[in-house]
């Protein structure tokens, strides 16, 4: 099922994007534009065409749980490589909806305090509440990349957490959660050349970090720990996407798609009024 705003598909990205049995993380051209008929004029038509549907959706989702026993809720994981355009999604997709219904958190080197308990600690404690869009930059996956490229924990604590990552997701989807997770993947040469762009640019500095190269460094080491990941937490309640990131504009458009599927298959309703609304309208009329 393809996006009802997005015209230029040409197969549905869920399926298109996903990961599943024999799906090699080598195999994906990070230039491709999976399934979509169109170019990047195209796909800015869609992208605001879907950002109009993307919005109306999400407030019906907020409006939905205000008033109703509605336990429905939208995660969306994004993990990638440094530069891959998590920032973009974030707000070319994300910020096209009303912020007050969006639980953002962007997951940093653990503090001492989230060091002391569990790993899933400080993950379930973002976990969006029913009727949210939560967007995780970053997420509880950290812990089986990170941990095992740079050798953080042992390799039976790895794998430990492989299970208990899928033990949660299955917990938060029982409780009504649709989860959306997306791995943007992109060339090491076109990283190579956006993090060139922020040390030519002033005013991208800020975006800089000389980490960024140590990490290049390691890139085999992260695409054999993102290919574990997919082959240990691709579940059929908790899906992997790969999504080729390259071309900005692809991405952008391919996280709405999902997106608005999670949401479409929600399919939240306008609550109905409480109230006698054309006794109310009278009402109105006679002050």
């Amino acid at each position: 099922m393809t996006a009802k705003s997005q015209k230029n598909w040409t197969g549905d990205p869920a399926d298109l994007l996903r990961v599943g049995d024999g799906f090699r993380l080598a195999d994906v051209d990070p230039d491709s534009t999976p399934g979509y008929g169109g170019g990047k004029k195209h796909g800015a038509v869609d992208l605001e065409a879907g950002a109009d549907e993307l919005d109306e959706l999400q407030e019906r989702l907020y409006a939905q749980s205000r008033t109703d026993a509605t336990d429905a809720s939208v995660l969306l994981v994004l993990q990638a490589m440094d530069s891959a355009g998590k920032g973009g999604i974030i707000r070319h997709v994300v910020g096209s909806v009303d912020p007050q219904g969006v639980a953002l958190t962007a997951f940093k080197k653990p503090t001492e305090e989230e060091l002391a308990h569990d790993f899933l600690w400080r993950i379930e404690r973002r976990v969006p509440e029913p009727g949210f869009i939560g967007v995780f930059d970053r997420s509880q996956y950290e812990d089986v990349l990170i941990g095992r490229v740079r050798k953080l924990a042992a390799a039976e604590e790895i794998e430990r957490r492989y299970a208990a990552i899928n033990d949660f997701e299955r917990r938060l989807t029982d409780a009504g959660t649709r989860i959306v997770k997306v791995m943007l993947h992109i060339s090491p040469d076109e990283q190579k050349a956006r993090l060139a762009e922020r040390l030519d640019r002033p005013d991208k500095h800020w975006k800089y970090n000389p980490g960024d190269v140590d990490e290049r460094e390691l890139w085999p080491a992260y695409m054999d720990a993102y290919q574990t990941v997919f082959e240990r937490t691709s579940t059929d309640h908790a899906p992997w996407h790969v999504i080729p990131a390259n071309r900005k504009w692809y991405a952008r458009l391919a996280v709405q798609a999902l997106l608005l599927e999670a949401l479409e298959d929600v399919d939240p309703q306008w609550p109905a009024a409480t109230f006698d609304v054309e006794v109310e309208k009278k009402r109105l009329a006679a002050t």
